[in-house]
């Protein structure tokens, strides 16, 4: 028996699950169009072991999702993780949150591109068959209106995430099929985490970072005259 604390918070979706032995148990997450993830992660980390009438150390491991997303939302998840597993002695997991949005939907022909915003006409992609083999690397990339045009004239080409968005008036190929209104969830995250539990494939908590994609930008704040 293995019960799983999984955190991705590397979207405006912040966002935590409980699973035993890779089975859902327990899921808490919210987006409100914005980044709430430092006043409701560890209101939401206490809470869901609270009302499945467990303590943080029932815990066996805890999983996060590592990115690509927002610097801050991926600092404030993958440093709560770090510190669970520090204070109990625990393996901590790593998914890809790409991994872990392509896996939000089933298709039976076709391929899944999971895309996260990454400002301006750039977003953070990656491309998976109906088996949810990574068949194209992640990676950041402008949209065209030629994107993805090889796997568009083969069928139909599903695009997940707030990256979508954008690309529903650059791209306008028949087989392009836009969701929008699916994020990175926790929910997805009980069954990933627990393979890589059982394989165990962990990290090293003292040295893991992020995967950022992309260097951090800082933008100066305007001085009041």
């Amino acid at each position: 028996m293995s019960y799983l604390l999984n955190i991705e918070t590397a979207t405006k979706n912040c966002s935590v699950s409980l699973s035993k032995s890779g089975q859902l148990l327990a899921l808490k997450e919210v987006n409100t169009g914005g980044f709430s993830h430092a006043e409701q992660l560890h209101v939401f980390l206490a809470e869901i072991l609270q009302e499945s009438q467990l303590t943080f150390k029932d815990l066996s491991a805890v999983a996060v999702g590592k990115g690509p997303g927002s610097y801050t939302g991926l600092r404030i998840g993958v440093s709560a993780a770090k510190g669970l597993c520090y204070a109990l002695e625990i393996p901590m997991i790593a998914l890809e949150t790409l991994t872990i949005l392509a896996h939000a939907i089933s298709i039976s022909e076709g391929v899944v591109v999971p895309m996260l915003d990454a400002r301006r006409s750039e977003v953070y992609s990656a491309v998976f068959d109906p088996s949810y083999q990574q068949i194209r690397a992640t990676e950041a990339q402008i949209i065209e209106p030629h994107s993805f045009g090889e796997a568009l004239d083969k069928g139909p080409v599903y695009f997940l995430g707030d990256g979508a968005e954008k690309c529903k008036e650059i791209i306008r190929h028949p087989n392009a099929i836009f969701r929008d209104d699916f994020f990175p969830s926790a929910r997805e995250m009980s069954a990933l985490a627990y393979e890589k539990y059982m394989r165990q494939e962990f990290e090293d908590v003292a040295y893991f970072e992020p995967f950022y994609l992309k260097d951090f930008v800082g933008t100066k704040s305007k001085k009041r005259s």
